[in-house]
């Protein structure tokens, strides 16, 4: 009997059909790498958050976790690889050279892949900054590896690979990617996502030094000189205590005035959903969400905001929710830790004029303490 037309079996679905087959050449790759991202002496704090979670995939890994340090020769770039191991790194890697002093994609990807091609690194983590978006797209564009970017959770599968979770362009749902085939594996997550680990006094430990094979007149672009962001005073939700926000519940954009006069009165920083942005009721800066901002309070005070995943990932590291909503089946109250079931509209002026007549400027100062 003939089974030309009988139909192979399909592979199955997901995950668990696809085989991983690492090529003989990334199997001695192995550390967790964190990039420390340095920009004019400072360190960006979701350097050390990545630290952090670095930890936990290495300790998972049984290998090392280490720190990478781009920077110009002196004392700035040393604090940063002190500061590397205060938050736990086992090593540092380090490339000094003046034309790192100021941020360009190509000097520093080419240090970044000439570290990656030397040493093999199974894991590469970087910051979803401004500066890390953009240094790990061309770094995995030239290592041909794959990058998670934006990602809300990671961890390590049965087989050690790394599991990235993100949430959908959509926003409506979380789905979870694996570089099974190539190294290193690359992941950016954006700030106050992870928790910040605690600091710990620390020696300076192994220290790698790497030179960049990349000459100053080799490099296209030009570093002229710096101006201040003229924005640089704006409101820093990613690392507020206190944090209000509004959603499309509260109906109008004059509404959103109640809000600003309860951050107001409880020295916090105010903030909105997505839809709010769109409509033009506030502007981008003030967005909390997968595509606004990241927070991470002692205390989120949410009115009419209806929770959906977008939101929810911007916010569910928070210490106390607090969801103010006329809709009890609205999708916040599932995270939520306080939900008060009512009209933001009369609740938030009650509120409002409660926490003025009880608290005192001082005691406003120490709310989130």
């Amino acid at each position: 009997m003939s089974t030309a037309n009988q139909e192979s079996p399909r592979p199955a679905a997901g995950r668990a059909g696809i085989k991983k087959e690492l090529p003989e050449r990334f199997k001695d790759y192995r550390h967790v790498w964190v990039f420390i991202e340095l920009e004019r002496a400072q360190v960006h704090p979701v350097s050390f958050e990545l630290l952090g979670e670095g930890r936990k995939l290495a300790d998972k890994l049984g290998v090392q976790l280490a720190g990478v340090v781009l920077g110009p020769p002196g004392e700035a770039t040393w604090y940063a690889v002190a500061e590397a191991f205060a938050y736990g790194a086992d090593l540092v890697y380090i490339v000094e050279a003046p034309l790192l002093a100021d941020y360009r994609n190509e000097p520093f990807t080419k240090a970044m892949t000439d570290l990656v091609d030397t040493h093999k690194p199974e894991i590469l983590l970087l910051g979803a900054t401004t500066l890390g978006r953009d240094l790990a797209g061309s770094v995995a564009t030239t290592l041909q590896t794959g990058l998670t970017a934006d990602c809300t959770e990671l961890d390590v599968d049965a087989d050690g690979s790394l599991a990235a979770t993100r949430p959908t362009f959509g926003g409506s749902l979380l789905c979870t990617i694996y570089t099974l085939n190539y190294r290193p594996q690359m992941a950016t997550v954006r700030p106050r996502v992870m928790p910040m680990p605690q600091r710990a006094e620390k020696p300076v430990g192994r220290v790698i030094q790497h030179k960049v094979s990349v000459a100053e007149d080799e490099i296209v672009t030009k570093v002229l000189g710096f101006l201040p962001d003229s924005q640089s005073a704006k409101a820093n939700l990613a690392y507020a205590d206190v944090v209000v926000a509004g959603g499309l519940g509260l109906g109008a954009a004059e509404n959103l005035q109640l809000v600003k006069n309860l951050a107001r009165a409880i020295g916090a920083e105010h903030g909105c959903s997505r839809p709010l942005v769109q409509k033009g009721w506030m502007p981008a800066d003030r967005q909390i969400g997968q595509t606004g901002k990241t927070i991470r309070p002692k205390l989120y005070i949410a009115a009419g905001i209806s929770g959906a995943i977008q939101h929810r990932v911007g916010v569910e590291g928070a210490d106390l929710i607090v969801a103010i909503n006329t809709d009890p089946n609205a999708p916040i109250f599932d995270f939520a830790h306080l939900g008060i079931v009512t009209d933001a509209i009369r609740f938030l002026p009650a509120l409002t004029e409660a926490f003025t007549r009880r608290l005192s400027p001082h005691s406003r100062d120490k709310l989130a303490s």
